[in-house]
């Protein structure tokens, strides 16, 4: 038998749907986490989409909330639990990457402490109340408002070659062609911390600049019908995986002085070991630092903000991946 779907006091009854929101002390303040409880009446998977994790990412939370209010608990075989702000002091307040609340980025301490900062304390929250039990979980990003990205699915690799199996298929249903994984699952990152605990997760990065383009909101509703039904969630005739291009995280740039960030590339660029990328200039006496590229790959995404202190990033590179991967 189906269980009842239970979170904070939101609840949904076999074969039935739930939306509100659940409040959260995190020590300094309250927030409200709005969610959507659909408990099918047939038994199968729990899974659990977020979005809003961050500020100012918006096509993941338009589609979060899209797709919430579409399902029907009568098509859901097992459990789906969307959250399209999980995040609200970053989301609603500074449109950041880190929370107004304490400049933490959440995406570097997941699964949290309950005794920690209050953004520690939300990221253990959503992790004890969202994630335990979960069968598989999907993390919905987008370029943010000073950001250019190009789309791709990222995922963890973790040694368990049964796991890094059915997260690469979840992967592949999502109608994106590039898909991205990390060699270890080490780390803050939510999907990450999900993959530690043995739950399939994946990120998805779709949008750009703060975008809020209705159409690519629907292709993203579209491709999370598609996990869902390989997940069995929702009867759907099964989809073959997209036909994907494989690649590894290969370097990280960061700014290493003060100043105006000026880009020499376009998202999706290849580039190769040591080429000059962009320049920071000083404006008080215009002295320019050349920035390069430590590693060969495609630029997957990148900072178009003009402004930038030390250890802002400003491009991120993967490479093609090997055959085998370690997987």
């Amino acid at each position: 038998m189906t269980q009842h779907l239970t979170i904070g006091a939101l609840a949904a009854e076999p074969g039935a749907k739930a939306r509100g929101t659940v409040p959260v002390d995190l020590g300094t303040l309250t927030v409200d986490i709005p969610l959507t409880l659909v408990n099918g009446a047939r038994p199968g998977p729990r899974v659990v989409i977020t979005a809003g994790v961050h500020g100012g990412e918006f096509s993941g939370i338009d589609a979060a909330t899209r797709l919430a209010a579409l399902l029907d608990a009568g098509e859901v075989r097992g459990q789906v639990v969307v959250c399209p702000v999980a995040n609200p002091p970053a989301v609603y307040q500074g449109r950041l990457g880190v929370s107004p609340v304490d400049g933490v980025n959440i995406n570097r301490v997941f699964p949290g402490d309950p005794d920690g900062g209050p953004t520690e304390r939300l990221a253990a929250w959503l992790f004890a109340h969202l994630l335990d039990g979960a069968d598989a979980y999907v993390d919905l990003h987008s370029g943010g408002i000073d950001e250019v990205l190009k789309d791709f699915v990222g995922y963890r690799l973790t040694g368990d070659h049964q796991l890094d199996a059915k997260t690469a298929d979840m992967a592949g249903v999502l109608g994106i062609e590039d898909v991205i994984f990390g060699l270890n699952a080490d780390g803050g990152n939510s999907h990450a911390a999900a993959a530690r605990q043995g739950i399939p997760a994946i990120l998805v990065e779709t949008g750009q600049l703060g975008e809020r383009d209705p159409e690519t909101a629907r292709r993203l509703v579209c491709g999370l019908y598609g996990v869902l039904g390989r997940l069995g969630v929702l009867e759907r005739e099964p989809e073959d995986p997209t036909a994907v291009r494989e690649w590894v995280w290969a370097a990280g740039v960061t700014a290493e002085a003060t100043g105006l960030w000026y880009p020499a590339f376009a998202v999706g660029d290849d580039v190769t070991e040591g080429q000059v990328i962009g320049h920071v200039i000083d404006p008080t006496d215009g002295q320019e630092h050349k920035v390069h590229t430590p590693a060969t790959g495609r630029v997957f995404y990148g900072m178009r903000g003009l402004t930038v202190a030390p250890g802002t990033e400003l491009a991120a590179i993967a490479a093609l991946a090997p055959r085998d991967p370690g997987r």
